[in-house]
């Protein structure tokens, strides 16, 4: 599995997720800046997601659904802040309704994806930061950790294939 270690911590407001994939940096690089590639692992595996638009580009809008396997969708957004390809972005990801306008009443977190080339293939560090430890933990018990680690494992799928 490539999901190596999940931490969080209440005091800083973060959630950090740590994977190695057998893939190089650009490959890594690739999944994320492919819409199409990167539905195929963002959501877990019984709720698949659908990238309505999506671009690597600062300043630019990220669209998703993830759909449930009741048919429920569940949409978000990312706000793309910085790039540096192909080592890692930053975005603003806030869960939206369907019309893609953001739910002030889920938390929004800033999150930082690093790619570093190892001796294996890629390290990826994930992190997410929250205004209020309230926020971390809303998002705790909505499951993040179990839907984010069973995500990112399927990516091993993609790159093998």
């Amino acid at each position: 599995m490539p999901v190596t270690d999940v931490q969080h911590d209440m005091n800083n407001l973060t959630l950090t997720i740590v994977a190695e994939f057998a893939a190089p940096v650009s490959r890594v690089w690739d999944v994320y800046a492919d819409p199409r590639q990167l539905e195929r692992v963002f959501g877990p595996p019984s709720y698949p997601a659908t990238f309505v638009d999506h671009s690597l580009t600062p300043g630019s809008r990220s669209t998703y659904f993830m759909t449930s396997p009741e048919g429920e969708k569940h949409a978000g957004i990312w706000d793309i802040k910085t790039v540096t390809e192909p080592s890692g972005f930053t975005y603003e990801d806030a869960f939206s309704d369907a019309d893609f306008n953001v739910n002030t009443d889920l938390p929004v977190s800033q999150n930082t994806y690093a790619f570093v080339a190892t001796d294996g293939g890629t390290r990826a560090t994930y992190v997410s930061t929250y205004a209020t430890a309230e926020a971390l933990q809303q998002v705790l018990d909505m499951g993040v950790v179990e839907g984010a680690t069973s995500a990112i494992n399927q990516i091993d799928g993609l790159l093998a294939a």
